[in-house]
């Protein structure tokens, strides 16, 4: 297992200014380098406290890239629907070079109606631009003289400045919450794969993994080739206890974000997103203490965290990467950095992990 930190904001200027959680985040950011976590991640989102102070991650990820050497840079998603290819492919080629070739790009379709309504795009066409959107990005970055006719974009020929320093292009992460169809496609095409396991039971994510695995193996990828990153909030504390109340605390608030995001889908439907018109009642169902018992966030004193990392492994793989949501901006910086160096000090190293 290998290990990094996510950062997923929960909060708006009422809680923390924007000024104040970006200098947070890239002190621990510097911090995660230094202790030997491997990557750095931010999502994309608009509008609310639900990663809304996160709209564009090549921009964070550009500041962690100018304060770091090592650790690997993530998009945890960038969104192909609401950027043009050649915009979006050339922003993430320039972010790679300006790392040094240490950037690994995960594209999600996105998911929340207002976002879509925003940018005047169709919640029904969501698929069909995020396969266009990553496949033209894909030969942007690859091929010289690209001329490229979609169903919503065309342009060419084109060649894209800056070449990505890596080739034939950075590695291609999907990120899928709750299609199989998704995670299938994903195997076959040869992506890596991000998903969120709070999102889904054990046995519903286990089963997805293995169509995953398949997927790769039958469309006759390199064995072992498979890249596979999980997301989980993470609280860790010296007194388990007190990890157990901050976590409590900081995960009814992460709810509560999410929660008010999704209320559009109670008065939504969409034949790309089926079941979700529930998503608004599903946020609220379950509580702290189930995903505490059910291994969906990553809470306590060290040799709790410790087993609930074991349990990970044992469920679902020893190969799997683990990205440790520790601030959401709801807890101090000063909490992130403990819960940082309490796992390098006294987790990690208990662990059959690389980090």
């Amino acid at each position: 297992m290998d290990f990094g930190v996510v950062f997923f904001p929960t909060v708006g200027p009422r809680d923390r200014p924007a000024t104040q959680y970006f200098d947070e985040c890239l002190a621990l950011s510097e911090l995660a380098e230094e202790l030997g976590f491997r990557h750095v991640k931010t999502v994309e989102h608009y509008f609310f406290p639900y990663g809304g102070y996160s709209p564009d991650p090549v921009t964070f990820l550009a500041a962690v890239a100018a304060r770091t050497t090592r650790v690997r840079l993530g998009t945890s998603a960038a969104i192909p629907a609401f950027t043009h290819p050649v915009k979006l492919a050339g922003k993430l080629a320039m972010l790679d070079n300006l790392s040094h070739g240490r950037l690994d790009v995960a594209f999600g379709r996105a998911f929340l109606p207002d976002e879509f309504a925003a940018f005047g795009i169709p919640l029904d066409e969501s698929r069909d631009r995020f396969v266009e959107g990553v496949t033209a990005c894909k030969r942007l970055w690859a091929e010289e003289d690209v001329v490229f006719e979609g169903r919503f974009h065309r342009f060419g020929p084109v060649t894209l400045l800056p070449r990505p320093v890596q080739l034939p292009h950075p590695p291609v992460f999907v990120t899928s919450a709750r299609s199989a169809e998704s995670v299938e496609q994903a195997g076959t095409d040869g992506h890596h794969l991000q998903t969120v396991p709070n999102v889904m039971t054990r046995e519903t994510l286990q089963e997805r993994l293995a169509t995953y695995r398949r997927a790769w193996s039958a469309a006759g990828h390199p064995p072992d080739g498979a890249r596979i990153h999980f997301s989980y909030p993470c609280v860790v504390a010296e007194d388990g206890d007190e990890a157990v109340r901050k976590g409590r605390f900081d995960e009814e608030r992460n709810t509560a974000a999410i929660s008010t995001a999704v209320r559009s889908w109670a008065a939504t439907t969409s034949s790309a997103y089926p079941g979700y018109e529930k998503l608004a009642d599903l946020t609220t169902r379950t509580t702290f203490d189930d995903k505490l018992r059910a291994g969906k966030v990553l809470v306590g004193d060290p040799d709790q965290v410790r087993g609930q990392l074991e349990r990970i492994a044992e469920w679902y793989g020893d190969d799997v990467t683990v990205s440790l949501g520790i601030h959401s901006g709801h807890l101090t910086v000063d909490d992130a950095a403990r819960t940082l160096r309490l796992l390098a000090d006294q987790v990690l190293p208990k662990l059959p992990v690389t980090a």
